[in-house]
């Protein structure tokens, strides 16, 4: 990162903040990088091409860590599109077995790719919580940040996951959507937007759904080299910088979450292992540790583009913190 900032490091002890990990609750697996999309602002790099996926064996190490991890009440799949990988099901089935709540960061267009006809039925049979795409409730808004056409097939999802229940009142199928900004700027008041995307989805598609996260863009790959490109990458971190938040930065997610690669490396976030960013111990592997509560009260490994979480109301995989 080119740009002249305060090491977050700096920033944090500044005002007394050490963050270290609490007891886990939450697992996050990035199950590889195939996708069918590939969107600007995606800090995966994800895409068609990608051939990073998780095999088996590393499915059945992270179940049997899991199955000696009773504190860890939710697990959270991401990607690339995590349906894609030949071992999802299993790895979710086994996963509700286990009673763990199951998220899946779903970007809707991949249940009309072949081969997943069924997927959205194996979701809701498995009443696995479904975390969705879509940045707007515009179709040129959505297109341009996520490629021709998707805008429509998302529409479709979400009627079709609302047909079976996602969304409703009383089924308890839960169906979020994720917004994040177009461009170098900060989301907005997550309340507020929530009502508005509500309104407008069901007044134009008559769709419903649960809640809306706002996640700030962090400046970190794709959107970092974009950024770089349009020349805003200074600026934006200097608006990072100055909308620091002390009680974001104490309600930061790596506190209490874990993030898994797709080849079994450890990590703090799914941010950190992106850039490779390891964890502060001994032990980096699935492979090596006996239980993952051996990383509790470990530090966190935090670098410039943690102001990303931290700015204006924080940021993390479940929206603002404030």
């Amino acid at each position: 990162m080119n740009a002249k900032v305060i090491p977050f490091e700096e920033t944090i002890r500044k005002h007394g903040i050490e963050l270290t990990r609490k007891p886990l609750e939450i697992l996050q697996i990035n199950v590889g990088k195939l996708c069918n999309q590939a969107c600007l602002h995606c800090h995966v790099e994800a895409g068609p091409k990608r051939t990073e996926i998780m095999e088996k064996r590393t499915v059945d190490r992270l179940l049997d860590l899991l199955s000696l991890s009773p504190d860890i009440h939710t697990v959270d799949l991401t990607g690339g599109a995590p349906e894609l990988i030949p071992s999802f099901r299993y790895l979710v089935t086994e996963c509700r077995r286990l009673g763990k709540e199951v998220i899946d960061r779903c970007n809707l267009t991949v249940l009309f790719e072949k081969g997943q006809e069924t997927t959205a039925q194996f979701l809701r049979d498995e009443r696995v919580r479904i975390v969705a795409s879509l940045p707007c409730y515009s179709k040129d808004n959505v297109d341009k940040q996520r490629g021709n056409g998707v805008f429509g097939k998302s529409i479709r999802a979400l009627n079709l996951l609302n047909e079976l229940g996602y969304g409703k009142e009383g089924t308890g199928l839960g169906l979020d959507l994720v917004y994040n900004p177009l461009g170098a700027f900060l989301p907005p008041d997550q309340v507020e937007l929530e009502r508005e995307f509500k309104e407008e989805l069901k007044n134009l598609f008559g769709i419903e759904f649960n809640r809306l996260y706002t996640i700030t863009n962090m400046p970190i790959k794709r959107f970092l080299r974009d950024l770089e490109r349009s020349g805003k990458l200074q600026e934006y971190m200097e608006l990072l910088v100055s909308s620091f938040n002390v009680q974001a930065a104490l309600g930061v997610m790596c506190l209490n979450l874990l993030s898994v690669s797709w080849d079994g490396q450890l990590y703090d976030c799914d941010f950190n292992q992106m850039l490779e960013i390891p964890i502060f111990w001994k032990k980096r592997t699935i492979w090596e540790v006996e239980s993952l509560e051996e990383l509790t009260r470990a530090p966190i490994a935090v670098a410039d583009h943690c102001y990303g979480c931290t700015a204006g109301d924080g940021s993390s995989c479940s929206g603002a913190l404030i």
